[in-house]
């Protein structure tokens, strides 16, 4: 066996691994999954534009995080996040979608074809490019967010706060989505306690104050997370270090994250427009970028819905965007 692996290793270093010289050419690229990439290849693959998607890091997008999703169109009884996802992409693939595994690592949009390379190796040369690569939510990075995660710990209070009804919940955050997501969670929650690490709120004005007029939410300034609490059922708490160094534990059953996304367009920001957060810009009411023929749709050009429907939504804009594009 061990000579076996000095011959395998003594053959890989005679013959290193070459990056792949063939390339190959489509008419259109759809980089990244999730219910506005395959909602776009939907409509792409209905329109002959023979779509080839490759799913990226994350195939399915945050929502394969998410364990029930109950608001979307068409699924009165519920659906877990990954099911739905694997719904979509049947749907894709039936009408001749061209599903791969695979991450975008880099790309050239100076000119068309566009040049996309695939895990650093295989090189696309696309007629039209649908980019779908979302955005990723923050997280604190603590080992117990990660635990509970998808049972307990969200980054949606949209998607998830429904779950919490009469529950008592909190919020990290101290800007315009922690704000948003707290007064939501009121409406839904006994009690939300909104975390901020400073002593004051970054919030606008007008957000600062719909909080402070919510009596079921209460601030604890200059406190930070410590570690989330819990057993098989989920969250149970979360413990907390306060600014004189004490620790303090609250009981709650939900746990959000409000502290921002950041959007999936680092490889594309050299040839388009972004905002300061770098969600990619596009024309009013359509998902048509700066470079012709190239469109964004989904979360890396939403930064205020970021909800599957939304996201499905300019995925059929996308694709039809682009079915008029390689017709005109």
């Amino acid at each position: 066996m061990a000579l076996f692996k000095a011959l395998d290793n003594q053959e890989e270093e005679n013959n290193p691994k070459q990056v792949d010289s063939e390339v190959e050419k489509v008419k259109c690229l759809i980089v990244g999954s999730g219910p506005a990439g395959f909602t776009a290849a939907i409509y792409a693959a209905r329109a002959n534009l023979n779509p080839v998607m490759y799913e990226g890091m994350e195939p399915g997008g945050q929502l394969t995080t998410t364990n029930d999703v109950e608001n979307y169109p068409g699924y009165p009884e519920g659906i877990t996040g990954p099911a739905m996802m694997e719904d979509f992409k049947k749907q894709a693939q039936r009408f001749g979608t061209d599903v791969r595994f695979g991450m975008a690592t880099t790309a050239d949009l100076s000119e068309r074809p566009f040049k996309v390379t695939i895990d650093g190796k295989k090189l696309i040369e696309a007629e039209s490019l649908i980019i779908a690569t979302g955005a990723t939510a923050k997280y604190l990075g603590i080992e117990s967010e990660e635990k509970f995660k998808g049972q307990g710990v969200s980054a949606c209070a949209t998607c998830d706060g429904f779950f919490y009804k009469g529950k008592d919940v909190a919020v990290v955050g101290g800007g315009d989505t922690a704000a948003e997501e707290a007064t939501y969670l009121a409406g839904l929650c006994d009690k939300v306690y909104l975390i901020i690490r400073k002593d004051h709120m970054r919030a606008s004005k007008v957000m600062q104050d719909r909080v402070f007029k919510t009596k079921n939410i209460e601030i604890l300034y200059e406190h930070t997370t410590k570690e989330i609490v819990g057993d098989m059922s989920g969250v149970t708490g979360v413990i907390l270090t306060n600014g004189k160094g004490e620790e303090v534990k609250i009981d709650v059953h939900g746990f959000f994250l409000a502290i921002g996304h950041t959007p999936n367009s680092d490889i594309f920001k050299e040839y388009l427009d972004t905002d300061e957060v770098g969600y990619i810009k596009t024309e009013a009411d359509s998902t048509i970028t700066k470079v012709p023929g190239v469109f964004a749709c989904g979360d890396v050009m939403d930064p205020h819905y970021r909800q599957a429907v939304t996201a499905a939504g300019t995925g059929c804009r996308a694709a039809m965007d682009a079915e008029r594009f390689l017709g005109s």
